[in-house]
């Protein structure tokens, strides 16, 4: 911003020397004057009269508060910088006669009537108010009060034009209105005579319905006396068929009885031939005593399968003998196996952990259980493996054909599972049990087992 010139002389406020207008003729000698109220299109036209004169006002002469609203573009001036325009128009009247000295040269005869206190008649009281406003001439606010009242006039003759028109548009709708109400009625009464045909139509209808009711109603009556009819028939069958119902319970009853009686009967004959059964096995019992007595042969203290035992024990000492003596030896299992009705009975984990301990659990019980199934299948004999487990293991592949698969119950080893197994065999039958634990070969020896190591098994698996 550019400072003040020190050689201007001229006082505060007041107005340049060049183009500049005299000081208005009304304006107090001891203050400002009071503003006037200007109408909203006075003030409107005054701004944007300001507005267009800013940017020939140099910056060093220019209110601060309007050097921003300067550098505006024409059309936003006015528009944004109104209020701003109209409170330096106020205060500062040194920009007030700039700005009325360019309204003058722009408004040219008009201009210069204002500019001596005179109104056209042709004049728009507007553009007057504002230059009145501006230069302020002797009586400028009668020429403001003046635009004003003809600003006012205007309005209060535009707002009477308005309702003008409002009352003509209310009476043309009227009119419309009357019009469709004509029309309309003119329909009603041609509805309405239609309606009445239509009453009169249904009346005939109705009474057609009518007539057609009372003939359904007597038809229903007729049907009703024809159900009461067959309701009596159908009680009486009902009737003679509960009679029915009762004579064949009591022949049901009889019956019963009846089959009761021979049930009774047969029972009583099935027990003489149970009695003449038991003298005839008596009487050979005794027959056979005698002959016993006859050929003087000794009560037998010794099963076949205590004779099988023996022919592994009392061998020469030879290397046969000593192949039979050896409990991990696969060719004792192949005999022992090859005795008829012989039941293999296997300690799994114990087993298992002897010859591939290093697999996981579910591949050490599979890999067992597969072998187990070829043996079985080659020998036909019963082949039993136990396992320790609560429950049944998850992941188990289905048993091969004469392999049983075991587990352990709660609070139960498979050691105990082993001996109950070896306990409920009768006595005679060839029970081998491959276990490497001397605990369970001395249990299960004793009552009758033949104890193999593991290893015997591990090496017959591993040749097949």
């Amino acid at each position: 911003m550019a400072a003040p010139d020190p050689t201007d002389a001229r006082p505060e406020g007041a107005a340049p020397t060049t183009g500049a207008l005299p000081p208005s003729a009304d304006q107090p000698a001891g203050g400002p004057p009071a503003e006037p109220v200007l109408p909203e299109p006075v003030r409107s036209r005054i701004v944007v009269i300001a507005a267009a004169a800013l940017p020939e006002i140099p910056t060093d002469e220019m209110p601060p508060q309007l050097r921003k609203v300067a550098k505006f573009a024409p059309n936003r001036r006015a528009r944004y910088g109104a209020a701003a325009i109209a409170a330096a128009l106020t205060n500062d009247p040194s920009l007030r006669q700039r700005v009325a000295a360019r309204a003058l040269v722009e408004a040219g005869e008009l201009g210069t009537a204002v500019s001596k206190g005179v109104s056209p008649a042709a004049a728009d009281p507007v553009e007057v108010a504002a230059l009145a406003y501006l230069m302020r001439p002797a009586g400028w606010r009668e020429l403001v009060d003046a635009a004003g009242a003809a600003v006012r006039a205007e309005a209060d003759r535009a707002a009477v034009a308005e309702l003008i028109r409002d009352a003509e548009a209310r009476a043309n709708r009227a009119e419309h209105d009357r019009t469709v109400a004509r029309v309309e009625v003119e329909k009603l009464r041609d509805e309405l005579a239609r309606v009445r045909e239509e009453l009169g139509q249904l009346r005939e209808e109705s009474r057609q319905l009518s007539r057609t009711l009372r003939e359904a109603q007597s038809q229903q009556r007729r049907a009703n006396e024809l159900l009461a009819t067959e309701r009596g028939r159908a009680a009486r069958a009902a009737a003679d068929h509960d009679a029915e119902l009762r004579r064949l319970r009591a022949k049901l009853a009889d019956a019963e009885l009846t089959a009761g009686t021979a049930r009774q009967s047969a029972k009583e004959a099935r027990a003489v031939d149970d009695a003449r059964l038991w003298l005839l096995l008596e009487t050979i019992g005794q027959a056979a005593q005698g002959l016993r007595r006859e050929l003087a042969l000794d009560p037998a203290d010794r099963l076949p399968a205590d004779y099988v035992a023996d022919a592994f024990t009392d061998r020469p000492a030879a290397a046969t003998s000593t192949r039979a003596r050896d409990t991990d030896d696969p060719a004792r299992l192949d005999d022992l196996l090859a005795l008829p009705r012989a039941h293999l009975v296997v300690d799994g984990y114990n087993v298992t952990k002897r010859g591939f301990g290093e697999m996981p659990l579910e591949q050490q019980r599979k890999r067992l259980i597969t072998g187990l199934g070829g043996i079985a299948a080659q020998t036909g004999d019963e082949v039993t493996v136990v396992f320790d487990g609560a429950e049944r293991m998850h992941g188990l592949p289905p048993a091969p054909r004469g392999v049983r698969v075991l587990f352990s119950r709660k609070g139960e080893t498979a050691d105990e599972l082993i001996r109950r197994l070896v306990r409920a065999e009768p006595s005679g039958r060839v029970i081998v049990v491959v276990s490497s634990d001397r605990e369970v070969a001395d249990g299960v020896r004793r009552h009758g087992a033949y104890p193999m190591g593991a290893d015997s098994l591990l090496r017959r698996l591993a040749r097949s």
